[in-house]
């Protein structure tokens, strides 16, 4: 949303213009929006919410992958260099490549969300046979088409190439491409916050349940008439607790917001002990599979150069944000 002021402001006043806009606003409004949409009761009324979030996903990737094909034509020649970004030394250099990986790791963090799409879909054919079709397929389109993105979007702006190449100004032309592109980000990830949260507020609501099941407060609905619709239920436990939570994410935003940091240290903490070593304990333990033998040893070694990748991509995000934070006033024009 940032971007598509700047946007305007830079076809107003020339590129070379600092348009300073503040994010706090706008960062506020998306607040707004998810207090709202985090009163959705619970995950099976989300499938539009998340068919919106992806189909947006999809534009916004196409526009950027295509305005870096149109450039790398444009120019006839490939920019970059084998090592990457010239760093200004060998330490921030090895800072930027854990941090790339936690960004890499981001993409794949769905583990938290499989379940809890598994749940919602019917049968026959049995759930866990669509769902590993359904992971496969989407897998292999995610890593094709962002690392399509990635490489051709490097190969267009080289070592210039931004953190986000449409919200980072990689390119400013046409205009109206890159703003429907931004515009959808926004709405992207409007949506993919309630898919990424709804399960969160599940889980904590079903513990505080089974904690206090005789609480009022907590286990009580109000019935609540409204026009053309059905009668919304109202729980106090899950309005407080849903608005602290959104209201915390918003503060947590306006204070740091780094968006490839941020992204790098989610994608550490969520890769490594959802993704990989939650599944692959399953697995051992739902097959019996014998400790020492070839298979055992293969997926252990996957489960530890994991956890390493883990590691390094937090240590460089942590690092990243440190940096930052040097740089950054909170609450100021950005």
């Amino acid at each position: 949303m940032v971007a598509i002021k700047r946007a305007n402001c830079f076809r107003a006043e020339g590129y070379d213009a600092p348009c300073h806009v503040s994010s706090d606003v706008y960062m506020a409004l998306f607040g707004a929006f998810q207090l709202v949409l985090s009163m959705i009761p619970n995950f099976d009324r989300l499938w539009w919410l998340s068919l919106v979030a992806a189909v947006m996903s999809f534009s916004y990737s196409s526009i950027g992958l295509g305005l870096s094909i149109g450039k790398t034509i444009e120019k006839g020649f490939v920019s970059g260099t084998i090592s990457g970004y010239a760093a200004s030394s060998s330490t921030e250099k090895t800072w930027l490549v854990f941090q790339a990986l936690g960004n890499i790791a981001f993409a794949y963090s769905f583990s938290m969300i499989l379940i809890e799409i598994q749940d919602t879909l019917k049968s026959p054919p049995s759930e866990n046979k669509t769902m590993k079709k359904a992971s496969l397929l989407g897998i292999a389109v995610t890593t094709s088409y962002y690392m399509s993105v990635g490489c051709i979007g490097y190969a267009a702006l080289g070592n210039d190439a931004p953190g986000d190449l449409l919200t980072g100004f990689g390119f400013h032309n046409p205009y109206w491409l890159i703003d429907i592109g931004n515009i959808c980000i926004a709405v992207h990830l409007i949506g993919a916050y309630q898919v990424f949260c709804q399960p969160l507020f599940a889980f904590i609501e079903a513990w505080a349940v089974q904690k206090w099941p005789k609480s009022e407060v907590i286990n009580h609905d109000y019935r609540i008439p409204l026009p053309f619709s059905k009668t919304f239920k109202l729980n106090l436990f899950k309005l407080l607790w849903r608005a602290a939570f959104v209201v915390f994410t918003t503060i947590v935003a306006m204070l740091l917001p780094f968006f490839n940091d941020i992204v790098g240290l989610l994608g550490a903490l969520g890769f490594w002990p959802l993704t990989v070593y939650y599944p692959i304990s399953m697995h051992i333990s739902q097959t019996g599979l014998k400790k020492w033998t070839r298979k055992w040893v293969a997926l252990q070694a996957l489960n530890m150069g994991c956890l390493l990748i883990s590691f390094v991509a937090a240590l460089g995000s942590v690092a990243g944000i440190v940096i930052d934070l040097k740089k950054y006033a909170p609450f100021q024009m950005g």
